[in-house]
């Protein structure tokens, strides 16, 4: 490295292995070797994940801007069972618009190669072929668009930077009326409005809920409201019928709330600035004003607009006789946990169903099914962890479901889950406590309508809407239980030091002139597992000395991190800010002779990484 160039950690990056293979490369195999000389930044997501949905978004202007110098390529690191199907890791990189290769590693070797712990992370690796940070959640693409700028530079003077065109190859468009549709609702007229999501438009189809009669969108990512033809979305999900006979639409990468006029055939904006709500910004306000996280389900009960904000774990409201937003549930904190309200925690909420004196919701991360009372507490019906899923029928407490995005109250008292990654219809009944399988053999149903005496599925992996005869009777399915595959990590009994790693982006530094800049959140599950340096710290430290009972054995610690950085001009009164933040699940069994130490990246290199 010549003198005038920055000093960094460097780390011998190591080899891009999956057994799935590449996808969107025109079915070209690579290797690390083939991509010498340019700036490579590893994505390594899972299709499940809201935080790494996000991530791809945030991407998609540094991809454009550096085409010729830089190479995306997404590691998908499956959670779920289904996610290591290769067929389903395709579905996702169409479903998703992911316009850059993909490694499919379904056996975890390049994440574990890599030492990830968490979805989302990104990898920069320079041109040379060494690993020069590493970022963990989201936030980061101004930092890395810094430091590319600065890996062009530097290696542009050095002879070792490679321009021109990527490795990728886009897939051909397929022929369907319908593609990856999330959620459908029934329309006074009898016709069906579908959410399609990939194409960016709602669908009215007619009563047969095959024939397109209308398309509403351009078809194009974007934020515009105005006729059928005039107005766009970007990737919308959720629909709810409201009591004026209009729709409201969770426009879920826009973060907005949209209302759809089927009379006039135009689009207005309710709720949403088009900005993902981060931590520190406003929980209340005028509709408008107040940004939002990846909507993904709208329901209306008891005078307002129910909204699973997938995007923060929470449970949001929009009241349009104030036209204001705010928080209804949860703290941002993601988990399962039951009680008042602002005391909740929720994963990944996706799906609602509100009957008279209850919201029913599909809390995908946690595969549970969970429902807030009128008073607002919230219960669990089904459901146990992030990291305990399956597909078992039978007495709630032990019953399993895999990741279901939706939820459909049934007339007599019970509901229908759309059982998302068994490719099932699921049943549970409050009066018996117990759950069932109604159908097998759909692929990802993401939502259903109830019609009459049928119920007709969201299948979003096939790409329509079928019709099914609510049965008499459940299907017999063979139990099946699973746990994440993720390693637990082998720690020391007795006291841990935790180190949040955090490196601010050249020219940038922590501010703290408005109040803490870094915030660190740490619990277990179970909450026994810690004796000590559970709870929340604020201040400039993201090191903490854990003290973990060797009588528990195992379990999870649940670690929130956030770190402010502005500008570093002294000059700038205003200077531009950015917020890193990330949650870790991290699975730890206690053993003699395990680390003493767990580093988690937030942002940069660890120390402890020499250089090579």
């Amino acid at each position: 490295m010549s003198d005038s160039a920055p000093r960094r950690v460097r780390v011998r990056a190591p080899e891009l292995v999956g057994k799935g293979g590449w996808l969107n490369t025109g079915e070209k195999q690579y290797s690390l070797a083939d991509l010498r000389g340019r700036i490579v930044i590893l994505d390594f997501w899972t299709f499940c994940c809201i935080n790494c949905l996000h991530v791809l978004d945030e991407l998609r202007a540094l991809e454009h801007k550096h085409r010729d110098t830089v190479v995306v390529i997404g590691v998908h690191s499956p959670k779920f069972v289904h996610e290591a199907e290769h067929a389903a890791v395709v579905d996702a990189v169409e479903r998703y618009g992911v316009e850059h290769p993909v490694l499919d590693d379904p056996e975890l070797a390049t994440w574990k190669q890599y030492a990830v712990r968490a979805w989302p992370t990104l990898v920069v690796i320079d041109p040379e072929g060494y690993v020069v940070a590493q970022h963990a959640g989201e936030g980061h693409v101004h930092a890395i668009e810094r430091l590319v700028t600065e890996l062009e530079a530097e290696h542009e003077a050095k002879g070792t930077l490679r321009r021109g065109d990527g490795p990728y190859v886009a897939p051909e468009p397929e022929p369907t009326v319908l593609r990856f549709p999330g959620k459908a609702v029934l329309l006074p007229s009898g016709n069906f409005l579908v959410s399609d999501t990939t194409r960016h438009q709602l669908v009215e189809l007619a009563a047969d809920g095959e024939k397109a009669v209308r398309r509403i969108g351009s078809g194009r990512r974007g934020f515009e409201d105005g006729s059928a033809d005039a107005a766009s979305f970007n990737e919308p999900q959720g629909l709810a019928l409201l009591p004026d006979g209009s729709v409201v639409v969770a426009d879920t990468v826009n973060h907005a709330l949209r209302r759809y006029d089927p009379e006039s055939g135009r689009t207005t904006t309710l709720a949403g600035t088009g900005d993902q709500w981060m931590q520190g910004d406003a929980t209340s306000g005028p509709a408008r004003e107040v940004n939002l996280s990846s909507p993904w389900d709208v329901a209306w009960w008891n005078g307002k607009v129910w909204i699973a904000m997938a995007g923060v774990h929470q449970l949001w409201t929009y009241d349009p006789d104030g036209g204001t937003v705010s928080v209804a549930a949860g703290t941002t904190n993601e988990g399962l946990v039951d009680g008042p309200a602002p005391e909740a925690w929720f994963a990944q909420p996706s799906g609602l169903a509100a009957t008279p004196d209850r919201l029913w919701l599909a809390d995908s991360e946690t595969s549970a099914l969970r429902w807030v009372d009128l008073d607002g507490t919230v219960h669990t019906a089904v459901g146990t962890g992030l990291f305990d899923f399956g597909h078992r029928d039978g007495a709630a407490e032990q019953a399993l479901f895999q990741h279901p995005l939706g939820v459909t109250a049934l007339p007599d008292g019970s509901v229908a889950v759309s059982d998302t990654y068994n490719h099932a219809l699921r049943r549970f009944d409050p009066a018996t406590g117990e759950v069932t399988t109604l159908a097998t053999d759909l692929r990802e149903p993401s939502d259903a309508v109830l019609v009459g005496d049928d119920i007709v599925v969201v299948e979003s992996a096939r790409h329509r809407l079928t019709r099914l005869r609510l049965p008499e009777e459940a299907v017999k399915v063979a139990s099946v239980a699973h746990r994440t595959q993720r390693a637990a990590t082998e720690v020391a009994p007795g006291e841990l030091r935790l180190d949040v790693v955090f490196q601010a982006p050249a020219g940038q530094k922590l501010d703290s002139r408005y109040g803490p800049s870094t915030r660190l959140l740490v619990s277990s599950t179970p909450p026994e597992l810690l004796l000590d340096g559970v709870g929340e710290g604020a201040g400039t430290d993201l090191s903490r000395v854990l003290r973990l009972d060797p009588a528990v054995g195992e379990g999870v610690l649940h670690v929130s991190a956030m770190a402010a950085s502005c500008d570093d001009d002294p000059a700038n009164e205003y200077p531009a800010c950015h917020v890193h933040q990330q949650d870790w699940g991290v699975p730890v069994r206690l053993v003699e002779g395990g680390a003493d130490r767990l580093p988690l990246v937030l942002a940069g290199m660890d120390p402890d990484q020499s250089d090579q």
